[in-house]
């Protein structure tokens, strides 16, 4: 009996807790890639994108592209974690600690610029936002995501004001002489909600931008999504750090997990030879 002990002590595996904590957190993110890259794909093929690519205007602000990027590479992640860490394979394992390390790397260098270009960044933002409303009824995903923005978000409207719109083929105030209902208007999301309304009036922007309508009659918010969105971080800044942080932290601990990991695997290998 103490020879058999002393047998299963020095044949003892890697630590189980370490390799089964590894292998769970990152089963999670296999699933969730999955889903993130599922939808992204069942968007563009709901908007035919994949017979027709040319409609693509500005991939890189596709929410569809986005997603599918995402979902990508959280799914390829979670997949060398998850396999790596539960087939105790040093391989997986080192380019799993090397995928996290470049996202960290990426994501610390991401918000060092944030900082020291700080005026460009928003002036991109502004062109991005701008691009957005051009193509408003272009794409239902963007139309979805400025609608949520002004409405949902931040209650704003346009970039700087209502008169952004004037840049969407639709809300521009020339529009009226082809016979578009829209001209001279905002979309919905623009309007200020009320309490007392049970079913959202999607016709509350119509003419809201005509010099003939009155300035008292208005119903829409009058400040720009930019400024609101500046005024929305000051006010969220610790929640915002925090979710900034909180993912970078991740990343630093389950680096040095997998390190400790193939450390142990290294170490368990070495007592077989």
């Amino acid at each position: 009996m103490p020879g058999i002990r002393k047998y299963r002590r020095d044949t003892t595996e890697v630590s189980c807790c370490l390799k089964y904590v590894i292998f769970g957190v990152n089963v999670l993110f296999w699933f969730l890639g999955l889903i993130v890259l599922a939808v992204g794909i069942w968007a563009w093929t709901e908007k035919d994108t994949f017979n027709n690519l040319s409609r693509l205007t500005n991939i890189a602000l596709d929410p569809a592209f986005i997603l599918i990027c995402v979902g990508t590479i959280t799914f390829i992640i979670g997949f060398t974690g998850c396999v790596g860490a539960l087939r105790e394979n040093t391989c997986l394992l080192a380019c799993y600690a090397v995928f996290l390390a470049l996202l960290l790397l990426a994501e610390m260098t991401a918000g060092i610029l944030f900082f020291v270009f700080k005026d460009w960044i928003k002036q991109q933002a502004t062109m991005g936002f701008q691009t957005f409303i051009t193509h408003y009824r272009e794409d239902p995903d963007q139309q979805n995501l400025i609608d949520w923005i002004q409405e949902d978000w931040l209650q704003c409207c346009g970039v700087e004001g209502p008169r952004d719109w004037d840049r969407n083929a639709y809300f521009n105030c020339s529009s009226g002489a082809v016979g578009s209902r829209e001209a001279c208007g905002v979309p919905f999301s623009c309007c200020k909600s009320k309490p007392q309304d049970i079913i959202r009036n999607k016709q509350c922007g119509y003419d809201v931008r005509k010099p003939t309508y009155q300035v008292s009659e208005r119903v829409i918010h009058e400040r720009g999504c930019m400024a609101a969105g500046e005024d929305w971080l000051q006010r969220h800044f610790v929640p915002v750090a925090a979710a900034v942080l909180g993912p970078l932290a991740l990343k630093i601990l389950g680096i040095c997990f997998a390190q400790n990991l193939r450390a142990d695997i290294f170490a368990q290998k070495a007592k077989w030879h």
